[in-house]
């Protein structure tokens, strides 16, 4: 009976024991309030040394006990680096805790799982009032997880730009552009582009005073990456192409003697709050908006200038009816009648009545008319369907001719 039991509890115990060989404990790491940290995440963290392919692990960073990460981390995995980086900025609230973290990582070659412990302690930092924003487009996120490219930029700034800063400067904020709401490029091999923060408690240089000012005309452009300014070649010879119209310098901008003055007081954060934080305000505070008065401005200007085009379309239709009216009523014009003196056909006297060439009784009576002209027979018409005849001319009345030949 007792080998029954033993034979039953032996794969439990392999069990037990195989779990408790896959699991790793890290050993503890150190991070900054308001200072970025990174942490790579490999193969040899889990004592994995023989790597047959580039994608053959994946891993899962969650929150101790939990099933996600807290707010201030982020976890992505590099295509370029095959590994994993878990990133972000520790907040205040954090300040002298402990961060426990588990990785889960997945061999895809054997389906073999193991566990690894991370403890991540944050340290109490002096507050970066003064921060530099920018971004670089020619880098992604994961250029910024070496230490060596991280050294360089600052060295920009700690060297030449902000020697002020030589002490405490630092990253303290860094995401992907297109995270922030950037767009893919349109070649794959062209880099996303990296935002990233830098701050110091050392007041601005007149330097950097001198290129936010240069700069300032371009922050109502989405993108300049055209756009060369006075420290162009300083980036550039370090490897860094900047888009300008991102670059700005906030922060409180106050003498780092009365900031380490009052570190040490209870009330801190209150003598040196951001200039740039948004205040939000109470509902009682917040303006009605009056419904009224936006329909009545949505319907009266276009009432208007409807009634206005309707009343030029009707006045330009009413003066064009009334003048087709005025031309298309007949109107007789009075004309000049010529009389004509008529004959009677039975007695072939002259009628000393004159009719209108329009009478018809006239026409028809006298289609050959007489006359007792000299010239009669020249007044007469050849053709008896001529309606229309020449009138007869006035008789010659007696006179005395003078010597001239002049009637009087």
């Amino acid at each position: 009976m007792q080998t029954v039991n033993l034979f039953l509890y032996t794969p439990l115990v392999a069990l037990v024991l195989l779990l408790t060989c896959c699991r790793t404990t890290v050993g503890m790491e150190q991070a900054a309030v308001g200072e970025l940290f990174s942490y790579k995440i490999e193969p040899l963290l889990f004592n994995w040394t023989n790597q047959v392919i580039s994608e053959q692990f994946r891993y899962r960073v969650s929150l101790e006990g939990y099933p996600d990460l807290p707010s201030w981390l982020r976890y992505k995995y590099s295509h370029e680096y095959h590994a994993g980086f878990l990133y972000g900025t520790p907040t205040e609230r954090l300040a002298a805790k402990t961060v426990r973290l588990d990785i889960v990582a997945l061999n895809k070659q054997n389906y073999e799982t193991r566990l690894a412990k991370l403890s991540i302690y944050v340290t109490e930092k002096l507050p970066s009032l003064n921060v530099i924003q920018m971004k670089i487009d020619n880098l992604n996120w994961v250029h910024l997880m070496d230490p060596g490219r991280v050294e360089n930029l600052r060295n920009i700034f700690r060297k030449d730009l902000w020697p002020e800063s030589e002490n405490d400067l630092s990253i303290v904020f860094m995401e992907s552009a297109v995270n922030m709401g950037g767009r893919l490029p349109l070649r794959p091999q062209q880099r996303e582009g990296v935002v990233v923060h830098l701050g110091s408690s050392a007041r601005f240089s007149a330097r950097l005073k001198e290129l936010q000012e240069e700069v300032r005309p371009l922050y109502k452009l989405s993108t300049c990456t055209y756009k060369r300014t006075s420290v162009q070649k300083v980036f550039e010879n370090a490897g860094f192409k900047l888009d300008w119209c991102a670059f700005k310098t906030v922060g409180a901008d106050i003498s780092p003697e009365i900031l380490f003055h009052n570190y040490g007081h209870k009330n801190h954060h209150e003598n040196f709050k951001r200039t740039d934080r948004w205040l939000g305000i109470s509902r009682e505070d917040v303006p009605d908006r009056n419904y009224i008065d936006e329909f009545a401005f949505a319907f009266a200007i276009p009432g208007m200038i409807f009634a206005v085009l309707v009343g030029i379309l009707s006045a330009a239709l009413c003066f064009q009816y009334e003048k087709f009216e005025t031309s298309s009523t007949y109107h007789p014009t009075t004309s000049t009648v010529q009389m004509v003196q008529c004959t009677d056909n039975n007695t072939d006297q002259p009628v000393t009545t004159l009719k209108s060439l329009k009478d018809p009784n006239c026409l028809l009576d006298n289609i050959s008319m007489h006359s007792h002209s000299p010239n009669n027979s020249y007044y007469q018409t050849d053709s008896a369907s001529n309606t229309y005849l020449r009138p007869k001319p006035p008789p010659y009345k007696g006179g005395t001719l003078n010597r001239n030949g002049v009637d009087i």
